[in-house]
């Protein structure tokens, strides 16, 4: 074998053994069957998950980018986009899931808070596939606060064309599961990425918990009395280090007194 051809060999070597490692990250988190950013384009996380551009767009509620204002908490910066973005609409709504193979599934829905700036101003449902509600009254700010990164992760199960989740059951039709986000009271359903894997919790990565803010500790400063303060009025002294005898003598003068004019009296 020549060199040029030996040198050939290493570099197909070479880029098989990227593509391989690249294979081996990628299905580190599952098999991926499904992944959306929704309201923005297509995009690759930092885990080499490839997410489709939103296939509702401009067809189903509103795509916002406002969250390009914020810093995201709880990602790298390559992961942003994918909370920065996001759809809402003023009804309910929803993204169709192919699902033809049965197996072990989990859902992650992917929000964070962008525009509120306090608790209760959004809160909403997320039913699947019709039947099931997944998430019960989602209250983004409440769980993390604003600008910070939020994933919910539902494991269910597809058997013989029935979806089974939380242990409960419901027919698929046609192929595919619907998840939908349900309008409140409380301003607007909202979704910013959705992923879908083959696998269980165990495969999914997950968010790193939420650092608790440091909590500072009270201390009360001793009063501090300057050098060149001057007392009003003269010092008074301590009553409580005066001679009580002090204190009985207008007492006895008056009864001294009083004995001889009562003498007095009596010898009239």
């Amino acid at each position: 074998m020549t060199f040029k051809k030996f040198t050939i060999v290493n570099r197909y070597l070479f880029c098989a053994l990227l593509l391989l490692s690249f294979i081996i990250d990628v299905t580190a988190v599952g098999q991926v069957l499904y992944a959306v950013n929704c309201g923005g384009d297509a995009f690759t996380d930092s885990n080499g998950i490839h997410y489709e551009k939103d296939p509702l767009q401009g067809r189903i509620g509103i795509a916002s980018d406002y969250g390009k204002r914020l810093l995201i908490g709880r990602v790298p910066p390559n992961d942003h986009i994918l909370y920065q973005t996001e759809r809402y609409h003023h009804s309910t709504f929803g993204y169709e899931i192919p699902a033809h193979s049965d197996g072990e599934y989990v859902l992650t829905l992917k929000f964070s808070e962008v525009y509120f700036n306090a608790p209760d101003q959004k809160v909403f449902d997320v039913v699947l596939n019709g039947d099931h509600t997944i998430v019960s009254d989602l209250d983004i700010f409440e769980k993390v606060g604003r600008g910070v990164a939020h994933d919910e992760h539902i494991p269910f199960t597809i058997s013989k064309g029935r979806l089974l989740v939380n242990g409960e059951e419901s027919e698929i039709r046609g192929g595919r599961i619907r998840v939908e986000f349900i309008k409140g009271y409380k301003d607007n359903p909202k979704i910013n990425a959705i992923l879908v894997i083959k696998g269980t919790l165990d495969d999914v990565q997950k968010l790193p918990p939420i650092e608790p803010e440091p909590i500072e500790e009270y201390k009360e400063e001793p009063e501090v009395v300057p050098k060149n303060r001057r007392p009003s009025g003269p010092k008074q002294p301590d009553p409580y280090t005066l001679d009580d005898s002090s204190m009985m003598l207008p007492v006895f003068i008056a009864i001294g007194t009083f004995i001889p004019i009562l003498f007095c009296l009596c010898k009239l």
